[in-house]
């Protein structure tokens, strides 16, 4: 238990941290959480796009195990990410109304949800291994190369799934540095040892799963170690995990966005896998190197959006609505510059970006460099779908923000990729995300800009109020 020094310390810090998320200029704000969040999505992104690019010289058959394992670990990914913005929606609004007993509470009880929740997927896994990664898309070729990657990477599942969930609740505090401190050193050491295991050790495929379960094991230990140190605002301690029913329910309510769309994001890059592997290997290799490629350029987006919830979800506790609006004008605006900015780059040199991975195979070059022209010309829009989705999420409205999460690879792509295919062949393959991108954005842009309209709404209310 802390000492009343040690609960002094964590009380000033956590009042420096609201002053900082109520008082600092938002733009700037944003921005200083928003890069060191971008760094650690970016890493994290890296942690498979550099095995990939390792794997990529075991051949075709490697490359495409390597989009299959994409799909489980998004599974597990999904787990930590859903435990951890389902505590992380809560703790910012509870740390803005200094809410600290409810927060500790939190954050204790999302790890030990994660831990356990994220071990049970993982032995169900590799009890039917075979038959979910045929399911992910494995084809016979590719589905030795897939098991022995499986196998290592689910051992690691509750690391994994708990690392994910530590860097939301830091995030949520305001603290994005020392999670892209401990995601990052992870992912640097990763793509430091991956050839070594590869093809030092002659490990093969196996040594890039290896190199990954250690790093993500790595990222874990140094980010616990900063709750177990008692710095931040939060503190986390087992006699804090709630026996409450209520509190775990109020974790999958607010997690519930993340879930469905980390889960659908699985599901259709199984049915991806699937679909393109009826034009071979080629087929599934492709696009499991576009698929790494857009995780790295959307994973500048999504740590943008991750370094605005903090301060949407603290100014939104505290009621301060014009930082609100401002926060979510900033973003949008700065997230759009982004992704035209990558989407020009991505579309321009796809022949290079392909051609990277040096799987030596002209079918593969064919099929990558189309898909990844087609998903970087609708660059522009994808602010609009992703922003407005974690702003739902963030401040409470599970239902709308779990509509969002689900429309862009639920409500969309999955229909547009088992129809397309069947009426237009490999192209239908290649345009169904860039498609389903389109029809989010009509969707997203709807609601986003209706809770512009309350904002305002809000603030015309205080303003009455402050006058009288």
């Amino acid at each position: 238990m802390s000492t009343d020094k040690d609960g002094t310390k964590s009380l000033d810090a956590a009042n420096r941290t609201y002053r900082k998320m109520t008082e600092d200029p938002v733009a700037s704000l944003v921005i200083k959480l928003g890069i060191p969040t971008m760094l650690s999505m970016l890493v994290t992104a890296l942690y498979s796009t550099a095995s990939t690019y390792y794997v990529s010289y075991l051949g075709t058959s490697a490359v495409g195990a390597m989009g299959v394992n994409f799909a489980l670990q998004t599974v597990i990914q999904a787990i930590g990410i859903m435990i951890g913005q389902g505590c992380a929606s809560q703790t910012s609004r509870l740390l803005g109304a200094k809410n600290y007993v409810r927060a500790n509470a939190l954050a204790s009880s999302g790890l030990f949800l994660s831990l356990i929740f994220s071990a049970v997927f993982a032995v169900l896994a590799i009890i039917g291994l075979e038959s979910l990664l045929r399911a992910m898309g494995a084809t016979d070729t590719i589905l030795p190369y897939a098991k022995d990657y499986a196998s290592i990477i689910l051992l690691a599942a509750p690391f994994m799934a708990a690392s994910y969930t530590l860097n939301n609740l830091l995030r949520s505090e305001g603290l994005a540095i020392v999670g892209m401190m401990g995601l990052g050193l992870g992912g640097v050491l990763n793509i430091a040892v991956c050839p070594i295991f590869i093809f030092v050790f002659d490990w093969g495929i196996r040594g890039a799963a290896c190199a990954t379960a250690i790093c993500q094991m790595i990222s874990f230990v140094i980010l616990l170690s900063h709750y177990l140190r008692g710095k931040g605002s939060m503190k986390m301690h087992w006699a804090f995990i709630s026996k409450e029913f209520s509190l775990y329910g109020s974790i999958f309510k607010n997690g519930l966005p993340s879930l469905t769309r980390n889960s659908l994001g699985a599901v259709a890059a199984s049915v991806l896998n699937l679909m393109a592997g009826r034009y071979g290997d080629a087929g599934v290799a492709a696009m499991s190197i576009v698929g790494q490629v857009m995780m790295i350029t959307n994973a500048f987006l999504i740590g943008l959006g991750q370094g605005f919830q903090p301060v949407l979800g603290y100014n939104w506790g505290a009621k301060l609505f014009e930082r609100v609006k401002k926060a979510l004008d900033v973003t949008i605006s700065m997230g759009t510059v982004l992704m035209v900015f990558l989407g020009l780059m991505g579309f321009v040199f796809a022949q290079e970006v392909v051609g990277f991975f040096e799987v030596n195979d002209p079918d593969v070059m064919t099929v990558g460099v189309l898909a990844l022209r087609l998903q970087c010309s609708v660059a522009i829009i994808v602010p609009v779908n992703v922003i407005g989705n974690m702003a739902f999420q963030v401040i409470g409205r599970t239902a709308v923000g779990t509509l969002l999460a689900a429309t862009r690879q639920g409500l969309f792509f999955l229909p547009l990729i088992l129809i397309l295919p069947t009426q237009i062949g490999l192209l239908g393959v290649q345009s169904a995300q860039p498609i389903a991108e389109v029809l989010s954005f009509f969707v997203c842009g709807y609601f986003l800009w209706h809770f512009r309209q309350e904002v305002n709404n809000r603030i015309s209310l205080q303003k009455g109020l402050n006058q009288d």
